[in-house]
């Protein structure tokens, strides 16, 4: 007589605790290691150049997926989506510096005339409306000696933006260097998810959870 094959099939040994915990953890690191590349990067506060809409010690979110998807390490955009508009908080390479991250807010995109009279912002020679400006310095520094104060009239290039810090007397910006390549824009800031300051040492909870604008 033949014999009957069994139907039982093999069954895997199962997986030892610290494997599992393995693949856990590289599962968790690659997800991690995408959402920052794709999604979310958060970045932190280091300088004033924002106040009062950013604090020293602020802890913010940028949504870098918003102007379009790019390749990590090569700013090359492989989704297009959107520009930056004007009013948008983004953080870009610092041109003079690409190893550096710079936030500023968009005053001027491509096209866009930008000038400066005695402090007042003027765009497509209409003056710009805004209540997130702050002025701490009084003293109107002539376009012949900088150009903080006194600037232009300049036309935004292709493919670039004109920004400003919102604490318009003591931000390190456009006016001084240039413009920003639409490529190094990382993206742009939405929340504050963190706050913390160091002067008085404690955390700041009015500021947790506050949407950038």
């Amino acid at each position: 007589m033949k014999q009957k094959k069994s139907s039982k099939k093999a069954i895997a040994p199962p997986k030892s605790r610290l494997r599992e915990n393995i693949e856990a953890l590289v599962l968790a690191i690659v997800l991690a290691l995408f959402i920052r590349a794709f999604i979310v990067q958060a970045f932190k506060i280091p300088s004033g150049s924002m106040k009062d809409t950013l604090q020293i010690g602020d802890h913010i979110l940028a949504n870098k997926f918003i102007y379009g998807v790019k390749l990590p390490y090569f700013n090359i955009t492989i989704i297009p989506y959107k520009k930056p508009q004007r009013g948008d908080i983004v953080i870009f390479k610092f041109p003079q510096d690409p190893k550096k991250d710079f936030i500023k807010r968009t005053i001027g995109i491509q096209g866009d005339i930008i000038e400066i009279r005695n402090k007042e912002v003027y765009v497509n020679k209409k003056r710009l409306e805004h209540d997130y400006a702050i002025y701490t310095d009084l003293h109107i520094i002539p376009e012949s000696m900088q150009p903080r104060d006194n600037l232009g009239p300049v036309t935004v290039p292709e493919n670039s933006l004109f920004v400003m810090g919102d604490n318009r007397d003591h931000s390190y910006d456009s006016r001084f260097w240039g413009f920003v390549d639409l490529k190094d824009v990382k993206g742009k800031a939405f929340i504050i998810y963190w706050s913390w300051d160091s002067d008085n040492f404690g955390v700041r909870w009015n500021r947790i959870g506050k949407i950038l604008r």
